[in-house]
């Protein structure tokens, strides 16, 4: 293994490991304030809510997906994932350890993405490809991720047959009941088919035999499918680190109000990795990163510590776009659906707002 000397000399070590909503805004907050490390499997930044759009629209992800290295003009980025901290290093699995004074975790969701942006953006024009040339397609999970897949399915190629199968009682489960219920009646105004309590056997359509059947015994003729399930969380590699007593059994890493890991004076967690009870989404993430890294620059000025400032999940506020005008948004005082709620997120995905907050321009493409 190969130790890693500090570049620059100046300022505490900070390393920062998972490149994705929160990390990326963590890295760019201390970038000038430490000597940073930022160390992720992939070499961009993806504005991931922005992503079922691009399937649409390859197009879209030009300015979604962004290499590190646009909004950290002051940090050093390792593309490769991490696989081992102590209580003082962090190691990658190319054998490089990174020292660090602080650790910010921000690991996320585990998926198999691709390491270059380019290959991502092809990713996204194949996957275009593929939706163009199918008559009937079908979407297994109606979570966030499946109701807007389809949507912007329904919206983008009307003549489209589109199927859900979600294997439990209602879609968005992750929501009350009435934005679920207008998701629903949204799906059945564009003809999208859901079907609910059941699952597809992925398997039971070979090569040629485009019929899928379900657990309910139905079947479904689809030219192709897509895969819209929950990812797990990315810590069980930290099952072999000196934080493995820091998970709950849920695999989340248990965090002071602090954001501080419990138990540990110089290491943060932030994202969906964390136990912070509350809906794990980008804006929260968000949240999380100013908090922390605000607590770190503090610390690291030599600051006291009950001066730090404190996280506190505010009420759930969620916001799932249909298609390019349309969404339905479930605030705590009410829950709305159609064309006004659409203004606030449905066009552009709050996509200028994220490159924005990176300290990037909100229009222009990446070159």
């Amino acid at each position: 293994m190969e130790k890693t000397e500090s570049e620059s000399g100046k300022g505490k070590r900070v390393v920062v490991i998972g490149g994705g909503i929160a990390g990326s805004l963590a890295s760019k907050f201390l970038q000038f304030d430490s000597d940073l490390t930022l160390i992720d499997p992939k070499e961009y930044f993806e504005i991931i809510w922005a992503s079922l759009r691009s399937m649409v629209e390859p197009s879209f992800a030009e300015r979604s997906v962004i290499n590190h290295k646009k909004y950290l003009q002051n940090g050093r980025v390792v593309t490769s994932p991490a696989v081992n901290i102590t209580d003082t290093d962090v190691v990658t699995a190319d054998g490089l350890v990174f020292g660090y004074d602080y650790l910010v975790i921000a690991t996320g969701h585990n998926d198999v993405l691709p390491k270059t942006r380019q290959e991502k953006l092809s990713q996204y024009q194949a996957e275009y490809e593929k939706i163009k040339s199918s008559e009937s397609i079908l979407i297994v999970g109606g979570g966030p991720s499946g109701v807007e897949l389809a949507a912007e399915i329904a919206v983008d190629f009307p003549e489209k047959k589109v199927t859900i199968v979600h294997n439990g009682p209602r879609l968005l489960e992750f929501v009350g009941q009435k934005a679920a219920d207008k998701a629903f009646d949204w799906m059945k105004s564009k003809r999208v088919e859901v079907i609910l309590n059941q699952r597809v056997d992925l398997n039971s359509a070979s090569d040629g035999n485009k019929t899928y059947r379900t657990s309910g015994g139905e079947t479904i003729h689809a030219d192709c499918h897509f895969l819209c399930t929950g990812k797990p969380l990315s810590s069980e590699w930290l099952k072999g680190t000196v934080l493995k007593d820091n998970l709950d059994g849920k695999g989340r890493l248990m965090v002071d109000e602090y954001l501080r890991v419990k138990g540990r004076k110089n290491v943060f967690a932030i994202g969906d990795i964390t136990d912070v009870p509350e809906m794990k989404q980008g804006y929260i993430a968000e949240k999380h990163a100013s908090v922390a890294t605000k607590n770190i620059k503090l610390l690291m000025s030599g600051g006291n510590e009950k001066k730090m400032s404190t996280y506190k999940p505010g009420p759930d506020i969620a916001i799932i776009s249909l298609g390019r005008k349309d969404s339905v948004a479930q605030f705590p005082f009410m829950t709305v659906s159609g064309c006004i709620p659409g203004l606030i997120k449905s066009k552009d995905l709050f996509v200028g707002k994220t490159r924005k907050a990176r300290g990037l321009d909100p229009n222009i493409v990446e070159p």
